[in-house]
């Protein structure tokens, strides 16, 4: 078997709501320029992947894949990931991580296929479900926090993540009032996105320590490796680093042996795809480490995540981000967490990442196809 296309068709996802998760990511709304990947091969078995998200069109990926990354996979067994995906990230300097990484979800897709077994199960397989936890936009006050947060809980959801407005004072008084509003028991975390010099986060830190919560992420600048560890040093809450750290795969490295961070951080777009995040899960599991997956960007790369996820120890939660009108994409049927906050493989643990793509919204939204 021989890859002998690789397509990328570019298509609106319109009507985004507007939305603001940190001041890194900006606010979104309007529309944005998806991408559907397929790899083509001689025996009609197509694998896909879906390229962007609502806050960075496939526009922006998609003609370096093609150009790039599209005359390493052409005339190649698409059985040989690991040789196509060190291919690929040997370029990813003339191209981007994403790029790589929706490469390598595809070929995932088409092996699962080609097997006629799921990907997690491809993977190795651990279990077939887990708790989701869901992941706050930026309100404008600690009482829209605490509605959320108590909504969530009375409708089954056990873990509630923060994105606060970034100000260390309003911050704080932000997880205060959701921790009053939802009692101790429930799990919260503060994910506080690049935004804090190392003494705002010292403060920041301990006011959660003393409020329960399960993790503080990335409270630091993602390069900053050096108070990361005067900050672990510091604080007995896990912190959780890594998501955007820059570099690849053994660009994790040093975070472990610095002992920077309690827990790494990525998801298989901004990694790389579904090969980099196992080898890393993998990595992390040596040392006693909980890899935690970040959301995916787009509907079919959550699948994907879904997938790594059943497949390793080592994680805790499936991360859904609010609202799913902002997230959900491209699919005939999403992920859903059930009455319990519980997310399932089901009905995933098909051939392949078993997701039932909308082609016929893709066909009545296509813009172009880079080829």
């Amino acid at each position: 078997m021989k890859i002998t296309d690789v397509t990328v068709t570019l298509f609106a996802w319109d009507d985004i709501p507007a939305i603001n998760y940190s001041p890194t990511s900006g606010r979104m709304s309007g529309s944005s320029r998806m991408g559907l990947v397929t790899i083509s091969t001689d025996e009609g078995v197509n694998g896909h992947s879906l390229l962007g998200s609502a806050s960075q069109g496939a526009d922006f990926d998609g003609p370096s894949l093609i150009e790039r990354l599209k005359p390493l996979l052409v005339g190649k067994d698409p059985l040989q990931r690991e040789a196509l995906w060190q291919a690929c990230s040997l370029a990813v300097r003339r191209t981007t991580i994403r790029a790589v990484g929706a490469v390598d979800v595809a070929l995932w897709d088409l092996g699962g296929k080609i097997a006629g077994m799921p990907v997690f199960k491809m993977l190795g397989g651990y279990r077939t479900s887990i708790p989701a936890y869901a992941s706050s936009p930026v309100h404008e006050s600690p009482q829209k926090y605490a509605d959320e947060a108590v909504g969530l809980k009375d409708r089954g959801w056990t873990a509630y993540k923060i994105h606060p407005p970034t100000f260390p004072d309003q911050d704080i008084a932000v997880c205060q009032a959701v921790r009053k509003a939802v009692g101790d028991d429930h799990v919260l975390m503060l994910d506080s996105t690049w935004s804090y010099q190392y003494p705002e986060a010292v403060r920041v830190g301990r006011a959660i320590e003393e409020l329960g919560y399960h993790w503080f992420e990335d409270p630091l600048a993602d390069d900053d490796l050096y108070s990361y560890v005067k900050l672990r040093q510091k604080l007995d809450i896990p912190i959780l680093a890594t998501e955007y750290s820059p570099g690849g795969f053994t660009a994790y490295g040093p975070w472990i042996t610095a002992q920077a961070t309690d827990y790494l951080r990525g998801d298989v777009a901004v990694k790389g795809g579904i090969t980099p995040i196992m080898k890393t899960a993998h990595l992390a599991e040596a040392f006693h480490m909980n890899y935690e997956v970040h959301h995916g960007g787009n509907s079919l790369n959550n699948v994907a995540n879904l997938h790594v996820i059943m497949a390793i120890k080592n994680t805790e939660y499936f991360e859904v981000i609010l609202p799913d009108a902002a997230q959900k994409y491209g699919l005939v049927e999403d992920i859903t967490p059930d009455a319990n906050g519980i997310v399932h493989i089901a009905p995933f643990d098909r051939p392949g990442l078993g997701a039932e793509i909308d082609f016929g919204l893709i066909e009545r939204k296509k813009i172009s196809v880079l080829s």
